[in-house]
């Protein structure tokens, strides 16, 4: 492989067709299911599904097919079936992985910036989307036509684009089960959803943590009532749901309570996770939008790493019950909600952390109070299988050869339901995960870009590793 060639041939495909689709993508506001209840008759997704799937037509290899699949009350999926070239075994298959659907707009985005409007600046494109998930099915088939470019042989390759990840992939089982036969046995899954903690080398994640998420109600009255009649009678159901937190989580430390979040760290993450904080330093916290005086939860950077990937957190992701500033008024509120999300490790049973927070949370009610914990979404984590000598080689020579350093291997602090659910189908498969979300490219929040010089670079390094692939099948025959 002339990796000059692939690298020029990558890059004019990303800038003349890759970047203005993706400038059409971000205008679609095809939010995620959970965000959407009206999705279905918005007709956003399926326009972007048809978006993607209009352009890899455009781009076809030969005897490769393009269709969108819908099965009944479930969000659309974008299915692209390539034929493996030279002599390779045709049981064999790369599945490569992305998704269409987004996360909410946010607030908070800068003067000139929304999130269904791309904007184009400093190598940078901004919007909802592009960076999560919205390139990785282009720059999958990108690296296959690099490939076909020079006639360079490959496996069978399958891209499945899903249309609910960041509502916790609830359709997916069902596409993978109707799927089966199509799909066959992969022996590689490309994953390009993930994170990486600079721009400067190949980023490959070993694990993802899991994730609960559930309302936490606290109501006290039928109705709200004068505080100055009430308050010091009725207790405040905002102070009922302080003593609930302080249940589930030590807040003068963010440490979780529940021994049942909690699972061993292997020994080969914890050495992960020194080097890479010895190699990134304060740069795993200073990438974050920080206050000026704002300092992360401890100075030890290879505890913030831990903390971030093997370790339980919870945040507060949403509010009910309490009016804005503007129109509150002196009132002793009848309830109080919060929406909580608990980062789970990777190896800890989703099932059983849900019902120990639950049990936790509604038991002994102080005062009475009717409190209620609603799971809405309990998904388990992954930890990678250890990358076969094949993989570690093309991988290393992939980073060199387009990011010019040796790659860098480290968990990552959110979730993808999709890859536990493969681990869980196909034991033996290896995987390649990684992605283009850097330093400040907020996905989720306000801001959010694709550099487009790494999301080049990616695809290069994807086009490597399926050759590489091959070669691998190739000798093993």
């Amino acid at each position: 492989m002339d990796s000059q060639r692939l690298a020029r041939h990558v890059g004019q495909l990303w800038d003349d067709s890759i970047v203005p689709t993706l400038c059409d993508y971000i205008k679609i506001p095809n939010k995620s299911v959970n965000f959407d209840p009206q999705w279905a008759e918005a007709g956003h997704m399926d326009r972007a599904a048809e978006l993607m799937r209009t352009w890899c037509a455009a781009h076809a290899l030969p005897g490769m097919t393009t269709e969108v699949l819908r099965l009944p009350n479930r969000g659309p999926l974008l299915l692209v079936e390539v034929p493996g070239t030279g002599s390779r075994a045709t049981d064999d298959c790369i599945l490569l992985y992305g998704h269409m659907d987004k996360q909410p707009e946010f607030t908070g985005w800068s003067e000139g910036l929304s999130p269904w409007t791309p904007v184009l600046r400093d190598g940078r494109l901004y919007g909802r989307g592009g960076a999560d998930d919205g390139y990785a099915v282009f720059g999958s088939l990108t690296a296959l036509l690099a490939l076909a470019e020079q006639k360079i042989p490959h496996a069978r390759c399958v891209i499945l684009i899903e249309s609910g990840e960041e509502s916790g992939s609830p359709d997916l089982p069902a596409y993978i089960d109707t799927l089966a036969e199509r799909i066959g046995q992969p022996s590689l899954v490309v994953c390009l959803d993930a994170e990486c903690s600079n721009y400067q080398q190949l980023w490959c994640t070993t694990s993802l943590r899991g994730n609960l998420i559930g309302t936490l109600s606290v109501q006290v009255l039928r109705e709200g009532v004068h505080s100055g009649m009430a308050s010091g009678i009725v207790p405040s159901s905002f102070r009922i749901l302080r003593q609930l937190l302080d249940r589930v989580e030590d807040s003068s430390n963010g440490r979780i309570l529940l021994d049942d979040l909690y699972c061993p760290i292997p020994s080969d993450r914890q050495q992960q996770a020194g080097g890479t904080a010895q190699a990134l330093g304060t740069e795993i916290f200073r990438k974050f939008p920080l206050l000026q005086a704002g300092q992360p939860v401890t100075a030890d950077t290879r505890e913030l790493l831990l903390n971030n990937t093997w370790r339980p957190t919870l945040s507060v992701t949403g509010v009910d019950g309490i009016p804005p500033p503007s129109s509150a008024g002196n009132v002793l509120r009848p309830f109080t909600s919060l929406v909580l999300s608990f980062r789970l490790p990777p190896n800890v049973d989703p099932q059983r952390a849900a019902q120990s927070v639950k049990q936790t949370l509604e038991s002994s009610p102080p005062y009475g109070a009717h409190v209620r914990f609603e799971v809405e979404s309990s998904m388990g984590g992954w930890n990678a299988p250890t990358n076969a000598p094949w993989l570690e080689a093309a991988l290393d020579s992939a980073s060199k050869n387009f990011f010019g350093q040796p790659p860098m291997y480290l968990g990552a602090g959110g979730s993808i339901p999709f890859m536990a659910m493969l681990s869980e189908k196909f034991p033996q498969t290896q995987f390649m995960v990684t992605g283009v979300l850097g330093p400040q490219s907020n996905a989720h929040g306000p801001n959010e870009f694709l550099e487009i010089a790494t999301g080049k670079r990616v695809t290069q390094c994807v086009a490597e590793v399926i050759a590489a692939h091959a070669q691998r099948a190739g000798a093993q025959r």
